[in-house]
């Protein structure tokens, strides 16, 4: 998102006069609203009539089809025995719910059944992303949720990036939530400009050429075109607002990186100190302390510069996949060079030399890094969650009882000092 960022600022300032003279006139510049997609009215349903359109000819992008119908389709997890416990959980801008393959198996195991959906414009190709909007997303996420309340007493919200967004700006609404998973979510850019996207629609589709840059690999979008990022904005404006008129009092564990490329993560700490007000809540941190905070139990900080496994930080991504996953893992097969290095660096990603790992736009004078992919606190982080969920899955929790969490027995439980 930097490099599209960097053609942003160039692009403020060449359009900014005809910005001007549409606000002027009281003509806003945007898109009318797309169509939205039939109404399915079960999870196997939506999962089904993803299957033609991430088929569809000149989405996919390897000889593998049938892995990447797996790699992008929504998916849902059930749990051996029957269970009244439930959790929606929603990939972020350019990605797909292959985004949770590692999350959701762990929450399996605590007895959840575990949804996930594919967001309209996504799966495919980015171009598909123009003619989407907001409300089609939300709309989505509404419809899913519903479902799952029609069969689930506890229902959960998970989601990464733009998808915890949507899941929050719900939840915020919906006191039946029993609570949040919210990774990197990305409540507001750290890009000073991204208000300028809204208007930059019709006038720049591309801030980033389709032509000259890589558009996608076949897990993920590598760049978007300027409505993806509008619509992006508009869910952080959506889910800011709600915030400022409102407290979220049920728990939430809130994972952020502190050299994340996309998202204010002070910003975002700041917000669960004041507006997440539950108890048994937990912001995971990754990287030094943040400055000025106050001693907290509800605060859980690991380190993200990890030399002994050449990672210099971690990215808005890695906080998702562990070290085993076969595409992103430690030994995985998939790298991803498009970094935010030189020319020649990235070259010499692409040819398999030995790279450092960090998150987009990192440079380090003598290392190449390819952007890192993996956690390697994953199962620490796990173990967090599901401490979260046991507690918060009980009956003094439903009756509104407050309770500490028990001792994790990790030595690694740390709070913030």
């Amino acid at each position: 998102m930097n490099l599209q960022a960097r053609h942003l600022i160039t692009m403020l300032f060449l359009v900014c006069p005809a910005v001007g003279m549409a606000m002027g006139a009281g003509c806003a510049v945007r898109q009318d609203s797309a169509t939205l997609m039939p109404r399915s009215p079960s999870s196997q349903v939506h999962t089904e009539a993803t299957r033609p359109r991430v088929l569809a000819p000149g989405s996919i992008q390897t000889q593998r089809p049938d892995s990447e119908v797996e790699w992008n389709a929504p998916f849902e997890l059930r749990p051996p025995a029957p269970t009244t416990k439930a959790i929606l959980l929603v990939h972020g801008l350019g990605d797909s719910p292959w985004s949770f393959v590692d999350v959701a198996p762990t929450l399996v195991e605590q007895g959840y059944v575990v949804r996930t959906l594919l967001l309209r414009g996504h799966g495919t190709h980015p171009a598909d992303l123009i003619g989407v909007r907001l409300e089609d997303w939300q709309w989505q996420v509404r419809e899913q949720i519903t479902m799952l309340q029609r069969d689930f007493p506890d229902v959960w919200l998970g989601g990464f990036s733009t998808g915890a967004n949507l899941v929050l700006e719900h939840a915020l609404e919906d006191t039946r939530i029993r609570g949040l998973l919210l990774f990197s979510p990305a409540l507001r850019s750290n890009e000073l400009f991204d208000w300028v996207t809204p208007w930059l629609v019709r006038l720049r589709p591309w801030l980033l050429s389709p032509e000259t840059h890589p558009l996608q690999s076949p897990l993920r979008y590598h760049i978007v075109p300027t409505n993806g990022l509008a619509q992006f904005y508009r869910s952080s404006v959506a889910v800011r607002k709600r915030l400022k008129a409102q407290t979220f009092d049920r728990p939430a564990v809130i994972i952020l990186a502190q050299h994340d490329s996309v998202v204010d993560v002070r910003y975002v700490y700041r917000i669960f100190e004041r507006r997440f007000t539950h108890a048994d809540s937990r912001l995971i941190w990754y990287g030094n302390p943040p400055p000025g905070s106050t001693s907290s139990s509800r605060v859980l900080v690991r380190p993200d510069a990890l030399p002994q496994e050449r990672i210099s930080q971690f990215s808005h991504m890695s906080i998702l996949f562990s070290p085993q996953n076969p595409l992103y893992g430690r030994d995985g097969s998939e790298r991803i060079c498009f970094n935010g290095q030189t020319d020649g660096d990235t070259a010499a990603c692409q040819a398999g030399e030995t790279v450092w790992y960090s998150d987009f736009d990192y440079r380090e004078q003598g290392k190449i890094h390819a952007r890192l992919t993996y956690n390697p606190h994953f199962d620490w982080q796990s173990q967090v969650i599901q401490d979260v969920l046991a507690v918060c899955g009980g009956v003094a929790w439903i009756m509104g009882a407050s309770q500490d969490l028990p001792p994790s027995g990790n030595q690694w439980l740390q709070p913030v000092p």
